[in-house]
């Protein structure tokens, strides 16, 4: 090298370089795994190919980046580089998830608001050409915003969860499962969503914490027990009383039924003993109103109580009398309330705080509501593989049985602990948006194809469709072609890395396992890595209403991606919230200008360098070869905390060697050392190699800074920084 190359004669100025590399990686084809050179891809003992891979979780077509999303794309990026350069044939696939309640839902209120028009008087036809169309824009636009990240993503196999080969892979398990008799049509309690007139899943409930007033009361003058409730609109659908067996106040009546006249509306209350009742809350009496809440379905089904239903979709009341039928729960609760005063039964009222579940997407108050639905039943017994089991058993014994682990460890026990309370799921939908059930009825209601029907179209198939998480759940082999019986399905399942963060434990991670386990008899992937949430500088969780988000688009207008990604990683340990501030970007910016100038004073003191490649032989003082080792050490320590999952370390240890190590003390001794003839050349070559290597091992962490300066580093038989192999 005779000239220092121009661009290092001005700081490092992101926006001029990172679009730019981009396209080279793209252009390159490695994100591919199918390309990377055969002979670069390391082999097990039994000359297998070596295969690292990670399905990314789907962003909603409807969003757009957010720190979240970054968080999680550095933490696949870094692992996926890494093992990529290590000579593993490396997937990382990348697909979108249709989201299906959230988009047809901002399509609707652009409807409404542009057209003025509701879904119903446009039809199903049409709203899902409309919703399709706002689809096709709105996915490209987060997945480019995904490139600024520096995502290694293979985009030769971008997938979605609509897409006609999703669709087929998720009616063949929809099949399977009613075959196996464990999806069935039952009518069980559901989330019902009044203002968006759907069944939603617990995950897309947000609980608000409000004030409200807590009645204590009688159903009648001669009732011998008392109760306490928030909402009295409910106590006409009571059917029993429950108390705890070893509750000595009320163990007398157990067994005893009473006729009430509870405002005008006739009930009949049995009193039972129930185990579940917490005898210390309240007056340790609970009113069983079984249609209206899972709690007391459940206490029916143990009891065999009847279970009147006296809310209707609408959140209006039903079946009870003149006064109160058709009328608004909240009417309907101070009419109520008012016939308690008049007849000296209400005892007391205490101002209270409650989570009340609203719905995510309209805002409205959930009414737990008997439907007639589908579900999937996790605790039926079936054949599996030869031997009776139960979804239920497959997932725990996924973490138990087939080694799958879970990181941080404590999450087992939370996994484990939630699988063992799990319900049935309900997974239809009364929105059109989405997989549509594929069941099909005769004119007189029966069930007459289930799965497919490429034949008879004088049946009509059912009008709901499937929960999105039912699709989302087989996304670990359904991108990889099941079930047909595939080559990458073969070589990349089970996947090596499921990461994503701790919250949607419950509502994907356990129904990938379910449903890999069930379809495949394999665990969908070896490890879990689950994040935490960035909250603000302050640690409070970020939201409009406080001001306090970061948008990672400004983020790396501003500083770079480099920055934001080391930011988002330093300090973050798996499973644990991180505080991040612009100042600790800022710091990070400094730090790719710190890797900048250090490579300029490199690249200056070592034009006249004689060696091209020959570094290691030129290397020949104690001191030089000292300072090699200890850095090759420490890069093997950063490979194995890769490995192991320690980002947050891993990170911490390389930032810590480049700045204080390398720049401040082997510089600032080789520079003086340069001044010597006879040990100019020793002192030249430690400081490329360790340059180079320092840059390979930051490569994971900071991809675009330190491909722009291998672009000046690397030798005529060099590659990308992206393959360039990890150093051992």
């Amino acid at each position: 090298m005779n000239n220092l190359p121009e661009k290092f004669l001005t700081a490092y100025n992101p926006k001029e370089t990172e679009e730019k590399i981009y396209k080279e990686w793209e252009d390159s084809g490695y994100f591919n795994p199918d390309n990377l050179l055969a002979e670069k891809i390391k082999k097990d003992s039994s000359g297998k190919e070596k295969t690292f891979s990670i399905i990314l979780p789907p962003p909603n077509v409807t969003g757009t980046l957010h720190i979240g999303h970054s968080l999680m794309l550095v933490i696949q990026d870094i692992i996926a580089r890494y093992y990529r350069m290590n000579g593993y044939r490396t997937l990382w696939l990348p697909g979108t998830d249709h989201a299906a309640i959230a988009t047809q839902s901002v399509v609707e209120k652009k409807l409404q608001k542009e057209e003025g028009k509701s879904r119903h008087d446009l039809g199903r036809e049409k709203l899902l050409e409309k919703i399709e169309d706002f689809v096709s824009v709105s996915q490209n636009t987060i997945l480019s915003q995904f490139k600024s990240m520096g995502a290694s993503l293979d985009w030769s196999r971008l997938t979605f969860t609509l897409d006609e080969k999703r669709n087929f892979a998720v009616n063949t398990m929809f099949k399977k499962m009613y075959d196996d008799g464990l999806i069935y049509q039952g009518n069980r309690i559901v989330n019902w969503d009044p203002k968006g007139q759907t069944v939603i899943s617990d995950d897309e409930i947000v609980y608000e914490e409000r004030n409200t007033t807590l009645y204590t009361f009688k159903y009648a003058p001669d009732f011998p027990i008392s109760i306490s409730t928030t909402r009295p609109e409910t106590k006409v659908g009571d059917t029993a009383v429950a108390v705890h067996p070893e509750d000595e106040r009320y163990k007398e009546f157990v067994g005893k039924v009473f006729e009430c006249n509870f405002c005008n509306v006739p009930i009949q209350i049995k009193i039972v003993a129930d185990k579940e009742v917490d005898m210390e809350f309240g007056t340790g009496a609970l009113g069983v109103t079984p249609a209206h809440s899972q709690i007391d379905w459940d206490i029916a089904e143990r009891h065999a109580l009847s279970k009147k239903q006296v809310i209707n979709e609408y959140a209006k009341m039903i079946n009870c009398n003149e006064e109160l039928n058709g009328k608004k729960v909240t009417e309907a609760r101070e009419i109520i309330v008012a016939w308690l005063e008049e007849n000296n039964l209400l005892e007391k009222k205490e101002e209270v705080l409650q989570n009340v579940s609203t719905a995510e997407r309209t805002g409205g108050i959930i009414e737990p509501l008997p439907k007639l639905q589908w579900f999937i039943a996790v605790n039926k017994e079936f054949e599996h593989f030869g031997k009776k089991t139960t979804l239920k058993k497959l997932m725990l014994e996924a973490v138990t049985e087939k080694g799958l682990k879970i990181i941080p460890e404590r999450f087992e026990k939370v996994y484990s602990h939630w699988i063992k309370n799990l319900r049935d799921w309900c997974i239809s939908r009364q929105i059109w948006y989405g997989h549509r059930i594929p069941v099909w009825y005769t004119e007189n209601g029966d069930i007459a194809a289930v799965g497919f029907n490429d034949t008879n179209k004088e049946l009509k198939q059912d009008e709901d469709t499937l929960d999105t998480w039912f699709s989302s759940g087989m996304w670990t082999f359904s991108t990889l072609g099941w079930p047909e019986k595939t080559e990458d399905l073969k070589k990349y399942h089970p996947t090596t890395l499921m990461e994503t963060g701790h919250d949607i434990i419950f509502f994907w991670v356990a129904r990938m396992i379910m449903m890999s386990t069930y379809a495949l008899n394999e665990i969908p992937f070896e490890t879990t890595y689950l994040h935490g949430l960035v909250r603000d500088a302050k640690g409070r969780k970020m939201s409009k209403s406080l001001n306090n988000a970061l948008d990672p688009r400004e983020l790396i207008e501003r500083f770079g991606t480099d920055a934001l990604r080391m930011s988002l990683i330093i300090g973050n340990g798996p499973g644990n919230d991180l505080k991040l501030s612009e100042d600790k970007i800022k710091a990070y910016k400094n730090f790719a200008n710190k890797i900048w100038n250090a490579t300029r004073f490199v690249l200056e003191k070592t034009l006249d360098y004689p060696g091209e490649e020959n570094y290691i032989d030129n290397i020949t003082f104690e001191t030089d070869k000292k300072i090699l080792s200890e850095s090759l050490e420490q890069i093997k320590e950063i490979g194995a905390d890769i490995e192991n999952y320690r980002l947050h370390l891993a990170s911490e240890k390389i930032y810590a060697y480049f700045w204080h190590e390398f720049c401040d003390k082997h510089i600032e001794n080789l520079k003086i050392r340069i001044l010597n003839d006879e040990e100019k050349t020793s002192a030249q070559a430690t400081l490329l190699l360790v340059l180079r290597n320092l840059t390979i091992a930051l490569h994971p962490f900071m991809p675009f800074v330190t491909e722009e300066i291998w672009e000046s580093l690397k030798n005529e038989k060099d590659d990308l920084l992206l393959v360039t192999n990890w150093i051992k």
